[in-house]
């Protein structure tokens, strides 16, 4: 069990979100930099679709009832076990009563906390995750507030050395100035060559207007050169879609699963995590590339995430 001392109502718990539900209506939603949840977990020996919590509102402080181990992941952030300070990417033991404490990150937006086990809320249409737009999932389908009391499912993958494990960054993640990269979507022909190199050439920053559904971007406009109606059509997080005004909307976790705004581009799934940690103000830039180029990608994180399961496990024993 660990109780929140400490929170803001955009802290939710998260797993990797439901799959295969978009053609009935049922948004991915889980956290919005997979990658990052998927350290925390590999880095305890937790099942792959363990739940933890995404931290988004700072500070936040939560106490252990009973020994276990946690992982933060995510975002750059001071963080504190009982007063003493962790280093990023890190997982640890703790014992009963120590106090965890995050303070506001200084790179990124988003830190993630898993537990020993997972947190063990109940499962919604296959998954734990919080879906904050509809109010279903996670702990009670809202926020986490003061007070609450998040029951951890109950496993022992082995005890980590005195001073805790780090893990190494996936794949370009160090390298925060690399563009998204993008593969053209249903209306990219729509618009003009003009509006192609205005999109691929311009730092687009992110407004105010970003949470947990969409990102909008601010920079030059983006108009259609051939106009035709559309129907309400499939999206998918990373759908960057381009409403009247013309300044696009990159959709995220908890898009909705259709929509009637032109598609020029869709951001690629390892790169996903980029828009996961965005604050406003942070600018962004794109860049087209293949499908082989983003299979490849995908692969090259999920050979990232199989090393780092298995050199993690040499470091806890029995």
């Amino acid at each position: 069990m660990i109780e929140i001392l400490s929170s803001g109502a955009l802290n939710t718990v998260q797993d990797r979100g439901r799959r295969g539900l978009l053609s009935s209506g049922v948004s991915r939603s889980g956290a919005m930099d997979i990658q990052a949840l998927d350290a925390a977990n590999a880095l305890l020996g937790n099942d792959a679709d363990a739940a933890a919590i995404e931290v988004a509102a700072f500070p936040f402080r939560l106490r252990f009832a009973s020994a276990t181990t946690v992982a933060v992941t995510g975002a750059v952030a001071e963080t504190r076990l009982s007063g003493r300070r962790l280093p990023p990417w890190w997982a640890i033991a703790v014992k009963e009563g120590d106090e965890l404490t995050i303070d506001p990150p200084t790179v990124g937006a988003r830190v993630y906390v898993a537990i020993g086990g997972g947190v063990d809320v109940p499962l919604l249409l296959g998954a734990r995750a919080t879906e904050l737009k509809s109010g279903y999932g996670g702990h009670e389908g809202r926020g986490l507030k003061r007070g609450d009391r998040l029951p951890v499912r109950r496993r022992a993958p082995g005890k980590l050395p005195d001073g805790g494990v780090g893990a190494p960054p996936p794949p370009g993640r160090s390298d925060a100035d690399r563009p998204l990269r993008v593969l053209p979507a249903a209306e990219w022909s729509d618009f003009s060559e003009g509006a192609h190199q205005r999109f691929l050439s311009v730092g687009w920053r992110v407004t105010a207007e970003a949470d947990r559904q969409g990102c909008r971007l601010d920079g030059p406009e983006l108009m259609r050169e051939r106009r035709r109606e559309l129907l309400s059509h499939g999206i998918v997080p990373g759908t960057v879609q381009v409403p009247p005004a013309g300044r696009p909307i990159v959709q995220l976790a908890e898009a909705n699963t259709c929509g009637g705004y032109p598609k020029i581009a869709t951001v690629i799934e390892a790169d996903l995590w980029r828009l996961g940690q965005a604050m406003p103000g942070d600018e962004l830039r794109f860049a087209v590339v293949g499908r082989n180029e983003a299979l490849v990608a995908q692969r090259e994180v999920a050979d990232w995430l199989g090393r780092l399961r298995r050199a993690a496990s040499l470091y806890r024993v029995s």
